[in-house]
C-alpha cells in the first residue's frame, strides 16, 4: 500500500499571497499574469484546491514548488522552518539588511510564543 498524501492548498494559497504581496499586485493582476481564471483564485481563497492546470500555471508564474506543499502521514526530514524564513527574509531585495534582521527577530519571537509544546 502506498503512502497517503495530500496537497496543502491552504499553505499554497498563503505562499501565493506572499508572492502577490511581494510583487505589489492585486489578485486580478495575478490572474492576468498567470493565465489562471480569477474564479480559480476566488475558489482557492475559499479553501478549494486548484485544478492541475491551474496549479501548474500558478507554480510557473510564482516560482513556488508544488512539492513543498505535498503532505504525508509519514514525516519526511525537512529543513527547520525558522531557518528557511530567515534565509528568505535576508535574501529579500525589498528589505534592507536592518529591516530583514528586525523582521526575522519578530518572526522568531512569535514562533517561540505560538509553537506547540
Amino acid at each position: 500500500m502506498g503512502k497517503k498524501g495530500w496537497f496543502d492548498s491552504e499553505a499554497f494559497y498563503a505562499a501565493l499571497d506572499g508572492v502577490r504581496r511581494g510583487r505589489n499586485l492585486n489578485w486580478k493582476q495575478v490572474a492576468a499574469q498567470s493565465g489562471v481564471a480569477a474564479s480559480t483564485l476566488t475558489r482557492m481563497a475559499q479553501g478549494k484546491r486548484p485544478d492541475v492546470d491551474g496549479l501548474a500555471a500558478l507554480c510557473a508564474w510564482s516560482g513556488l514548488n508544488a512539492d513543498e506543499f505535498v503532505r504525508s502521514d509519514e514525516e519526511k526530514p525537512s529543513v527547520e522552518t525558522l531557518a528557511m524564513i530567515s534565509t528568505y527574509l535576508r535574501g529579500d531585495r525589498n528589505l534592507s539588511p536592518e529591516a530583514a534582521k528586525a523582521l526575522d527577530e519578530v518572526v522568531k519571537a512569535m514562533y517561540d510564543r505560538l509553537r506547540k509544546t
